[in-house]
């Protein structure tokens, strides 16, 4: 509980000094820069202690994986893996600029590349994959259950002019236009609905009320954080609808001390390592796996239809 108070009192503080710089819908890497330059100006100290504090998307907590994972972490390696902030990217992201953590695990992404470009971070790693699903209307007018992967789910979901919805989070929008991609599928307006909810979370509320299929992530919908009375999950299992976690460790801007560099250098090594990948498998539990493997997808995920990236 005291963690995610802190770390709601540092998404408002972080919020607040976008608005105060007038950059609020500036763009992700420009949010980014803005952290760097106010961890820098206020001369930011890293957390006291040794050990490694660590700034999770939220997700991995959620699921109870990372946790587990931390646990593991902190017996193999003798030192304490701390969880300081747990939550969406607005959240983490600052945290680790500020120096209140030396790693952060987020979804590779613009935020990521910006934080490695600012110098604030080293380079990214692939630590695991979370999973996307196909969830829509229980009585199935398309037959997505019974189809073998999301490419044909969504072949099928053409095919019969189901309502689709385009959600506007960038994990889903990733997946979609890869399997439409990969399936050579063009959208058509007669069937793509809009995602005009009032969050991203909300789409499945919007799904109920137009009777429409949507890609969404594994977790949150497992985990109670969307739904919608009638939406079922009705597809998971594609290593195609996967994406990227990575972990970033201090780069030359972070003000971490070195000892504080070089236990989050132990604490990356670890968890990219054959050990800490089989902690990871194991760290599911029951209704899982919810994070999947560095290496569980196919080289050629980004293929299209023609077999071309």
């Amino acid at each position: 509980m005291q963690n995610l108070l802190r770390t709601s009192l540092a998404r408002r503080d972080w919020l607040r000094s976008l608005a105060a710089l007038g950059m609020a819908a500036g763009g992700p890497a420009q949010a980014v820069a803005v952290a760097v330059a106010v961890a820098v100006a206020v001369g930011a100290q890293p957390a006291s202690g040794t050990g490694v504090q660590v700034a999770a998307v939220g997700g991995l907590v959620l699921c109870g994986v990372w946790p587990r994972v931390a646990e593991q972490a902190s017996q193999a390696l003798a030192m304490p893996v701390t969880t300081v902030a747990a939550a969406p990217k607005e959240g983490v992201v600052p945290a680790f600029a500020r120096g209140e953590a030396q790693m952060l695990l987020i979804h590779a992404s613009d935020e990521a590349m910006a934080l490695e470009a600012s110098g604030m971070a080293g380079a990214a790693r692939v630590w695991g994959w979370n999973e996307h699903v196909i969830a829509g209307p229980a009585d199935d007018p398309a037959g997505v259950r019974s189809v073998a992967d999301g490419t044909q789910a969504l072949r099928r979901i053409a095919e019969t002019g189901s309502p689709f919805i385009a959600l506007r989070d960038p994990g889903s929008y990733t997946v979609v236009q890869r399997l439409w991609r990969r399936g050579g599928i063009r959208p058509d307006a007669r069937w793509l609905r809009a995602d005009t909810g009032p969050r991203s979370q909300a789409v499945l509320e919007l799904a109920a009320r137009e009777q429409a299929y949507a890609v969404v992530g594994h977790i949150p919908l497992a985990f109670g954080k969307m739904g919608a009375p009638g939406i079922e999950l009705l597809l998971h299992g594609d290593p195609l609808m996967r994406r990227p976690y990575v972990l970033l460790t201090p780069g030359p801007r972070h003000p971490a001390t070195q000892e504080q560099r070089r236990a989050a250098g132990l604490l990356a090594e670890y968890l990219l390592s054959e050990a800490g990948q089989h902690a990871l498998e194991a760290a599911s539990g029951a209704g899982g796996p919810w994070v999947f493997g560095r290496d569980s997808v196919p080289a050629g995920m980004s293929a299209g239809a023609d077999g071309q990236t």
